[in-house]
């Protein structure tokens, strides 16, 4: 049995507060590239998008970053606009020792953007990398051998569960 942390409902409270505390922190800003970690890091994305465009006036392109959790050396992103000047908002799913979202800006780094800043539905307490997330839509305490899962379908998030 899954020990639920988040159900549908819940997260997409969370989710809409985060869009809310995005604008709040990206005033006078006009556009934001949202880069969704695959798979449900890009989920996360597209609803974060949709909340945005139902709230603000402000632009969003979306793009997606495809690595290798495990291993990271290699981080492919779906296109390659200009990141000049740009606010990049990484966003996965849950953000545990911070490895995945350290290697995810790797490709912007070549750029010179205005700001990046991270984003996670689930954040946990214990990180061995020297990141943080911008905004999170829960934080928890969790031992070492705590996994987070989110789950999603299609588009939708299911909920977030601890085994």
């Amino acid at each position: 049995m899954r020990k639920y942390i988040l159900d549908a409902s819940t997260a997409a409270k969370k989710l809409e507060r985060m869009a809310y505390e995005i604008i709040e922190n990206n005033v006078g800003e006009t556009a934001l590239v949202l880069a969704g970690i695959r798979v449900s890091g890009s989920v996360v994305a597209k609803n974060i998008q949709r909340l945005l465009a139902e709230i603000s006036d402000i632009k969003t392109e979306f793009i997606s970053i495809d690595l290798d959790k495990k291993n990271p050396k290699e981080v492919t992103l779906s296109s390659q606009p200009d990141f000049n000047n740009k606010v990049i908002i990484v966003i996965d799913d849950v953000a545990n020792s911070g490895k995945t979202l350290l290697y995810a800006m790797k490709p912007f780094l070549d750029h010179h953007p205005k700001k990046i800043q991270t984003l996670a539905l689930v954040e946990r307490t214990h990180k061995t990398f020297p990141i943080s997330t911008d905004f999170s839509g829960l934080s928890l305490a969790t031992t070492l051998q705590d996994h987070i899962y989110v789950e999603v379908d299609g588009d939708n998030i299911i909920g977030a569960y601890m085994e």
